[in-house]
Order: structure tokens, then C-alpha cells, then sequence
């Protein structure tokens, strides 16, 4: 029953939806760039969870690809229509991204912008604006079952199972299964080899030494209570 009600509901977005995917479409026919960008600027205005579905609605038509699922959040924009969204994949309110292909089951934190490159504007010569000059746009990818965190910057691809710190800055591809965190970010960690691994064996050393060191302070702290119910000074503490 609940999948009969979403279908229908996708189905009513689709529908509601469909003079404005008709307008863009003659909008691209006649040459505007920015149609597209100019929807997106639109439907990310409306809230809740009816602005969601009408989003997905709206780029299941028009963009690259939005997956089953998928969900865009409020304020979230996007500079081209070759932008594909994998299925059950998360985006945060207020991103920014551009013509980036993400992949199935990707979680993108609030406030990430997600760019082709570094070098979408040349710098070259001096005699001619930096709007003017050429640049070259970089093929993004970001990798199945990857989570980027709040506020991130990444500007080059990221691989499947990988961990993107908040605030961290992406300026070279990140392989599969890694943390990366900082400013650049660099490669922290190996998720397979901390969950299978030597870190594994050393973070069970490092939670035995706690607890020893606690049953020891706890020990000391006893002592030091029987002491003063005796009425002895505390120099004269025994050694557990």
C-alpha cells in the first residue's frame, strides 16, 4: 500500500511538473545555457518534503539521471543539466554542485559544493579578463556508498566507501575505502584495514590499557577513602 501511495504521488509530481520541464526543454532548443540552472534556482525555493519530490520530479526529466529515491534537499543548486544523482542517494540543503556524476547510496552533507576542477578558469596572461579566458572542466565522480561531510569543498573525484571529513578541501582523487580529512585533505586511513586489520588489534590494546588505567585510578581512590575514614594522613597510603 505505502509503494502504491508513493507511486501515485511521484506520478501527481510528474504532472505538476510538466509544464515547467516542457518550457526548459524549448528554453535549451533556443539556446539558453542557463535554463536549466534557472529551474533548479526555482524549485529550490519550495520545502518540505512536496519541494523534494517535485525536484526529483523535475531533474528525473531533464538532468543526467536522478535515481529511485534520490533526495535533493532545499536550497541545494545545480550549474548543469548533466548532473546525475545515483538511487537512494542524500543531498543536503544548500550544495552547490555542478556537472558531477554520484553514484548509488551517496550521502552529501549540508553545505558542499562539488566542482569540475580547479581549473574552470584560465590565468594565463594578464592582458585579458580571467572571465574571458579558457578553462578546462574536469570530469567528477563521487563513489557509491561515500559520505561527505558538512561544508566540504571537493574538486576532484572521490572513490566508493570513502569518508569526507566537514570542511575538508578535495583537490586530488581520493581511492576507495579512504578517510580524508584537512585542509587539503589528505588520506588519514583505510576503512577495510581498520575494521579487518592491525588497527583493529591496536585499538582493542589501546581500550585495555583504559581500562586498566581506570581500575587502577579507581583502586587508589578506595585507598585514599580508607585512609581518611581511619584518620591517617595520606602520605602514609599503602601501595595496592
Amino acid at each position: 500500500m505505502r509503494r502504491l501511495l508513493k507511486t501515485i504521488c511521484n506520478c501527481l509530481c510528474g504532472l505538476v511538473v510538466a509544464p515547467a520541464v516542457v518550457l526548459f526543454r524549448l528554453q535549451s532548443q533556443m539556446g539558453q545555457r542557463d535554463a536549466f540552472c534557472g529551474w533548479m534556482q526555482f524549485l529550490s525555493l519550495l520545502p518540505g518534503r512536496m519541494g523534494v519530490l517535485l525536484r526529483h520530479a523535475f531533474l528525473r526529466c531533464t538532468s543526467g539521471g536522478c535515481g529511485k529515491d534520490a533526495h535533493v534537499g532545499f536550497g541545494t543548486l545545480f550549474s548543469h543539466a548533466g548532473v546525475s544523482i545515483g538511487a537512494r542517494s542524500y543531498i543536503g540543503n544548500a550544495c552547490s554542485i555542478g556537472e558531477v556524476t554520484i553514484e548509488d547510496d551517496v550521502l552529501i552533507a549540508s553545505h558542499v559544493s562539488i566542482m569540475n576542477g580547479c581549473q574552470q578558469h584560465g590565468t594565463e596572461r594578464l592582458d585579458v579578463p580571467i572571465r574571458e579566458q579558457a578553462g578546462v572542466y574536469l570530469p567528477v565522480t563521487i563513489g557509491q556508498n561515500s559520505w561527505i561531510g558538512e561544508r566540504a569543498i571537493v574538486a576532484a573525484s572521490v572513490g566508493r566507501h570513502c569518508i569526507i571529513g566537514a570542511g575538508s578541501l578535495i583537490l586530488k582523487p581520493v581511492p576507495d575505502f579512504c578517510v580524508a580529512v584537512g585542509v587539503p585533505a589528505r588520506v588519514v586511513r583505510d576503512r577495510r584495514v581498520t575494521v579487518h586489520g592491525p588497527m583493529a588489534e591496536s585499538d582493542d590494546t589501546l581500550e585495555e590499557q583504559i581500562v586498566s588505567d581506570v581500575e587502577i585510578t579507581i583502586g587508589e581512590m578506595n585507598s585514599v577513602g580508607r585512609l581518611r575514614n581511619e584518620g591517617l594522613p595520606l602520605k602514609d597510603c599503602p601501595a595496592d
